[in-house]
């Protein structure tokens, strides 16, 4: 199956659920106050789905592995900061437990995308 947009990609569609989840979780509690900690988690946020979007855009298997190895990175730095947010009392260990399962599952499902493009470039198949 080809896919012809990236709005169609899982990986897409479940970064910008958990954007959602973490603009909620960030405009309350001790969150809200702090303007830098909370902008700093959302542009990483942010960057998961924009990143998968804008590979995707460039209609090459090799810039897309790129980009979506920076939103790898960019759930590797959520996950250091909500880290960070459990360590100051900003988030319970159950909220920090449930959001980190989230960003590995996220990960791990990138990191399989990622190895899916290396097969196909290497027969020198494109994902469109």
């Amino acid at each position: 199956m080809k896919i012809n947009k990236f709005e169609n990609l899982d990986i897409w569609q479940e970064s910008i659920n958990l954007t959602k989840e973490i603009y909620c979780i960030t405009s309350k509690g001790k969150f809200y106050k702090d303007f830098s900690f909370k902008d700093q988690i959302r542009r990483a946020i942010v960057s998961v789905p924009s990143n998968i979007a804008e590979g995707f855009e460039r209609n090459n298997n090799n810039e897309f592995i790129r980009f979506l190895l920076i939103s790898k990175g960019s759930i590797g730095e959520l996950r250091t900061q909500f880290y960070i947010a459990l360590e100051i009392g900003y988030l319970s260990q159950e909220d920090f437990n449930d959001l980190d399962q989230k960003f590995k599952n996220l990960s791990k499902k990138i990191g399989g995308f990622i190895n899916y493009l290396k097969r196909k470039k290497k027969n020198g198949d494109f994902i469109r």
